[in-house]
């Protein structure tokens, strides 16, 4: 039997709620709670019938917890940076819905929703977000704090940059690099490399924007 998973959720938000019900489906796992890091008003009344610890008081809880981030944005890395220093450790999420490669590595932090499917040989960085029903062919890089929208398709040979943002059912054709920090738009198909800090939008995907804040 597999050890029992002691889960905090890092954000409040809506995506939490939704990480709390994937992982509601895991037997290993119980979700103790939420944590917020903005707003220590938050912390009262608690969501979902569960406590939200502000951040500061984390280090009394240090040895019976670890987290994930539900955050979407693809800045989550600031708020997982914070609860690191505090000695926090994170764990990584697959619902049982979701087919991962035994050949595949995922980084920690990692989430992977229901009805995703990750190719052979590839290799998931940390805090990753693949949301329902994403494909990620075989042979494939994906960097830390990359968010996979619902439905995107990624195929084999793809190397995408840490802390890029795909939008809901985009394409990545085969052998694509997409650079750091660029957004590729809902429904795209990107048929050409990227460069780092752009929006790309289209079918063919253009560049449309260039030197973008990470979304």
């Amino acid at each position: 039997m597999e050890d029992t998973i002691r889960l905090l959720i890092l954000g409040t938000g809506s995506f939490a709620e939704e990480v709390a019900d994937m992982a509601s489906d895991l037997a290993n796992v119980v979700l103790c709670g939420f944590v917020e890091n903005m707003e220590k008003g938050r912390c009262e009344g608690g969501k979902m019938g569960l406590p939200v610890v502000w951040v500061e008081d984390l280090p009394r809880i240090l040895d019976r917890h670890v987290a994930v981030c539900g955050l979407g944005t693809t800045q989550r890395g600031r708020f997982v940076e914070q609860v690191a220093a505090l000695g926090v450790e994170f764990t990584t999420l697959v619902h049982p819905m979701a087919r991962v490669s035994r050949r595949t590595t995922l980084g920690e932090g990692t989430i992977v929703s229901p009805g995703a499917t990750i190719g052979s040989h590839s290799a998931l960085g940390g805090h990753v977000l693949v949301n329902r029903g994403a494909t990620i062919g075989h042979h494939s890089r994906i960097g830390d704090y990359v968010t996979i929208g619902p439905g995107v398709n990624i195929s084999g040979h793809c190397d995408i940059g840490v802390c890029t943002y795909i939008g809901v059912g985009a394409t990545i054709v085969d052998h694509i690099t997409v650079g750091r920090g660029s957004v590729i738009a809902a429904g795209a198909v990107v048929t050409k490399d990227l460069a780092d800090r752009v929006l790309a939008a289209g079918l063919p995907a253009r560049v449309v924007k260039r030197d973008i804040e990470a979304r």
